[in-house]
């Protein structure tokens, strides 16, 4: 903890996360004006304005390394243990967060070949129940980010299957649903 204390912060934490959340939001893209779309945003918006529960704030958190970048091609399993790769946006982080960024990553589950629950990963993460507040918070932002970078693919050259965005909108949707 102490060397992950004295790291800098990764990068697209929640204060730079949510700065690119705005200024995305701030200049939509025709997708993201698309109504099912749209009105998802407009929620995932509304929640971003309001503070987070006491609990769920940074303050007392124990620091970790994070990884920064939740792709699950960046972990790689050899049956016993996953080595990590990539590190470029690495840095000071929390567990809520990092496993909120695996969970939330569109790499998790864009492809249909990709086989990951990231309910039943979750449950194997022993988390308190501050730690499981902020996670659902940590996952709506994530997912929110995601919403609004898939809205700024280039239709002419789409680098995700058709559907995607509206995909992620539920995603999102069923995230601001939940209740801890």
């Amino acid at each position: 903890p102490a060397a992950a204390a004295a790291l800098p912060e990764r990068r697209a934490g929640r204060a730079e996360a949510t700065a690119q959340i705005r200024q995305w939001y701030a200049r939509r893209t025709p997708a993201a004006r698309e109504p099912a779309v749209a009105a998802v945003l407009a929620e995932g918006m509304r929640w971003l304005e309001r503070p987070w529960p006491a609990v769920a704030e940074e303050a007392g958190l124990e620091p970790v390394l994070g990884q920064g970048d939740g792709n699950l091609a960046n972990f790689l399993w050899d049956g016993e243990r996953v080595r990590v790769v990539d590190f470029e946006e690495s840095g000071r982080s929390d567990r809520a967060f990092e496993l909120a960024e695996i969970t939330e990553h569109v790499g998790s589950w864009v492809d249909p070949g990709t086989a990951f629950d990231a309910e039943e990963f979750l449950g194997l993460v022993p988390l308190d129940a501050g730690e499981r507040v902020r996670l659902l918070e940590c996952r709506r932002l994530i997912a929110l980010v995601w919403l609004l970078m898939l809205t700024r693919d280039d239709p002419a050259r789409p680098r995700n299957p058709r559907g995607t965005v509206r995909a992620q909108a539920a995603r999102l949707d069923a995230l601001l649903g939940q209740v801890c």
